[in-house]
């Protein structure tokens, strides 16, 4: 599937990723041109061969999760199999949405500044505005342990607390082709 999505038109991105800790679980992130095209892509012929032969692999359902970008940018700079993709998931309560949104964009543009960073989206799921996601790709651990640390991040993660409707679920990656 991962082939034929990245030739389809309208691809802009189609990354399979394996998780670093827990190597049976897995993650796609792909980005369309626009509506038409991913929902070209759902009704492609190699999207339902994937679904029927992972049916039988799964332990849950097939979770697909459509967001729209709030900070996107291009790639800084090319990913290799060294790279760390990061996947967070960042909720939080309804009534903090918009300035958990607002906290977010400025958490993006200092991120990718930081060294080693190849790319830093904020994302926000369709059908629940309260949940974003964050998707980093990091050249490295040492750059994304001083990402970690960096003064934005912890500045980020002190204001997101009181506001935050669960954990702040960070999940390792590596990219499989």
């Amino acid at each position: 599937m991962a082939k034929a999505s990245r030739k389809s038109d309208g691809n802009l991105r189609f990354d399979v990723l394996q998780r670093r800790e827990r190597t049976n679980h897995f993650a796609i992130v792909e980005a369309w041109k626009d509506k038409n095209a991913f929902e070209a892509r759902l009704a492609a012929a190699s999207t339902k061969e994937f679904r029927d032969k992972l049916h039988p692999l799964l332990t849950s359902g097939y979770d697909e999760r459509p967001h729209t970008g709030l900070a996107v940018s291009p790639m800084a700079g090319g990913a290799d199999a060294t790279a760390i993709y990061v996947v967070t998931h960042v909720d939080v309560i309804p009534p903090k949405k918009d300035e958990a949104i607002a906290a977010l964009q400025q958490l993006a543009d200092p991120s990718r500044k930081d060294a080693g960073n190849l790319r830093y989206e904020v994302l926000q799921q369709i059908s629940r505005p309260n949940h974003s996601t964050l998707v980093e790709i990091w050249k490295d651990q040492k750059s994304l342990e001083a990402h970690e640390g960096a003064a934005h991040t912890v500045k980020f993660r002190e204001l997101l607390l009181p506001m935050s409707g669960s954990l702040y679920d960070q999940r390792l990656y590596r990219a499989l082709d």
